[in-house]
C-alpha cells in the first residue's frame, strides 16, 4: 500500500451534446418514451438528452393531470440549468392539454428563462403544420372527457378531427401495454376513412413509434405521435435537421 496519492494533470473540454442539450420531464409513470427517444435520438454523444422524473397519479383524469402544475417548476430545476439546455420538453400530451400550453411553457421557464420549451401537443401541432394537413384522425388511449379536451384544443388551432377513437383507460399502466397490434390496428381502421389526411396517436405512454413507417404504407398518409412529434420538435428546436429514415414522414420536414 503506498504512503503517497499522485495528483493527476487533465485538462477539461465541452463534454458530451456539443450540438444539442435537451431536457425532458417525464411522467413517473411512464414506461415508453424514453426507449422511444434513444431510438430517435441513437447514439451520437454529440446530442444529449437529460431526463428528470415529475410525480404524477397513475390514473389518468383531468383533475390529477392538472395537478402536475404544481411539480413543473421542482421537477424542471432537477435539470441543472448550468447544463445550458437548447430545448426543454414536458413529456405529457394530456397534461399539456389541461394545464395549458403557456403555463406550461412559463412554469419551465421559471427555472430556465434561456432554454426553448414545447410539449408534444404543441409538438404535434407543428407537425401537423409541417406536414400541411388541415383535417385529421385522433386515436387515444384517453377516457373519454380527456379525449374530448384534446380534441377541443386542436379544432381550437384549426384542426379538424374528422373521426375521433380512444381504448377508453385511464390507468398508464395498462396504456403502456397496449399491443403495438393493437395500435397498429386502431390507426389503420380510423386513418381509412378519405376524410382524414393523416392520423394524430396520442399519448407518450403509448409504444406507436414503431408502427408509423407500416402504418403510413398502409394508408399513404402521414401519421404522427406524441413521442415521434415531441424528438422533432426538440430536435427542430434545437437546430438539429437530421433527416431519419425509419420515424415517419414527418422526419423528412422542417418547422414552418
Amino acid at each position: 500500500m503506498t504512503d503517497t496519492i499522485e495528483t493527476l494533470e487533465f485538462s477539461t473540454d465541452d463534454g458530451v451534446g456539443t450540438r444539442a442539450r435537451m431536457g425532458l420531464i417525464v411522467l413517473q409513470t411512464d414506461q415508453t418514451i424514453e426507449h422511444e427517444f434513444a431510438q430517435i435520438l441513437g447514439a451520437d454523444k454529440n446530442v444529449a438528452l437529460y431526463a428528470a422524473r415529475i410525480p404524477n397519479a397513475m390514473e389518468v383524469s383531468p383533475d390529477a393531470l392538472r395537478q402536475m402544475a404544481i411539480d413543473l417548476p421542482r421537477t424542471a430545476a432537477l435539470l441543472p440549468a448550468q447544463f445550458g439546455f437548447d430545448v426543454l420538453g414536458y413529456a405529457c400530451t394530456s397534461g399539456a392539454t389541461m394545464i395549458g400550453e403557456d403555463r406550461v411553457d412559463s412554469l419551465i421557464r421559471e427555472v430556465h428563462p434561456q432554454a426553448k420549451t414545447t410539449n408534444p401537443i404543441s409538438a404535434s401541432k407543428a407537425a401537423l403544420a409541417a406536414l400541411g394537413l388541415k383535417r385529421i384522425a385522433l386515436v387515444t388511449p384517453y377516457p373519454v372527457d380527456v379525449t374530448l379536451e384534446m380534441q377541443a384544443n386542436l379544432q381550437a388551432a384549426g384542426y379538424e378531427t374528422t373521426a375521433v377513437a380512444t381504448f377508453g383507460q385511464s390507468d398508464d399502466f395498462t396504456v403502456a401495454r397496449i399491443s403495438d397490434d393493437s395500435i397498429l390496428q386502431a390507426v389503420k381502421q380510423i386513418g381509412a376513412r378519405d376524410d382524414c389526411e393523416g392520423v394524430f396517436v396520442s399519448c407518450t405512454s403509448l409504444r406507436a413509434l414503431q408502427v408509423i413507417p407500416q402504418a403510413e404504407v398502409v394508408l399513404g398518409k402521414p401519421v404522427i405521435s406524441s413521442n415521434q412529434a415531441l424528438a422533432w420538435h426538440m430536435m427542430r428546436l434545437s437546430g438539429l435537421k437530421t433527416g431519419l429514415t425509419n420515424a415517419g414522414r414527418l422526419f423528412a420536414t422542417q418547422l414552418t
